[in-house]
């Protein structure tokens, strides 16, 4: 699979909006936002007249990379939300959510989603006390995801799930931050989700 190597500040700065790819560093002054609020390179700081389909295009890439998905996988959750039915939008952003690596991440047992692919990875959290390796596994309203005992004395996880726990988790998780575990107990509703998500945007780019 792909992965990006450079500057995650970069990406933040270039949907001009907090992606929290970086941990804490996302919720202190240390922040690239809060630094440089404009685009990287020599011409970051040019106003540029954006196009419809950048507009459209921006979202949709700014949706992508807060989740860490590449194209192909973003386009397959697109056609299995459209079959889905409903609001294919929402059903969208629920898919992006079920996936395990955020689940994990929105838990607090890691301080980035990139850092819970990891963990999930290396083998370090179980699914209804299975063991589960893979980020893009869907969890299920229910289902309870626990980090392995092997693992819960890691000091990167603990230092996670007290900066997550100080800052408050998602209302439709429940965490037993002793026994380092959770569980998924419904979908989240689109009132729950940020609201800076405009997905109607992904829908009409699609759709085109």
């Amino acid at each position: 699979m792909a992965r990006y190597f450079g500057s995650k500040c970069r990406i933040c700065r270039r949907e001009s909006t907090k992606l929290f790819l970086k941990g804490e560093k996302c919720f202190s002054d240390k922040c690239a936002i809060e630094r440089r609020n404009f685009g990287p390179g020599v011409q970051g700081q040019r106003r540029r007249k954006v196009s419809d389909y950048g507009l459209h295009l921006r979202e949709k890439q700014k949706i992508k990379k807060t989740y860490g998905v590449l194209e192909k996988q973003f386009r397959n959750y697109f056609e299995k939300a459209e079959r889905m039915g409903g609001v294919t939008g929402e059903n969208l952003l629920v898919l992006l959510e079920r996936r395990l690596d955020n689940v994990v991440f929105r838990l607090g047992f890691s301080a980035s989603r990139s850092e819970a692919r990891q963990v999930v990875s290396h083998r370090q959290i179980l699914v209804n006390d299975r063991l589960v390796n893979i980020g893009s596994y869907l969890v299920k309203p229910g289902d309870k995801v626990a980090v392995v005992p092997g693992a819960r004395a890691h000091a990167r996880i603990k230092g996670a799930l007290d900066g997550a726990m100080r800052r408050g988790l998602p209302g439709w998780l429940d965490v037993d931050p002793v026994g380092m575990s959770g569980t998924f107990r419904a979908l989240p509703d689109r009132s729950d989700l940020p609201a800076d998500y405009n997905e109607n945007l992904i829908v009409e780019l699609y759709s085109k």
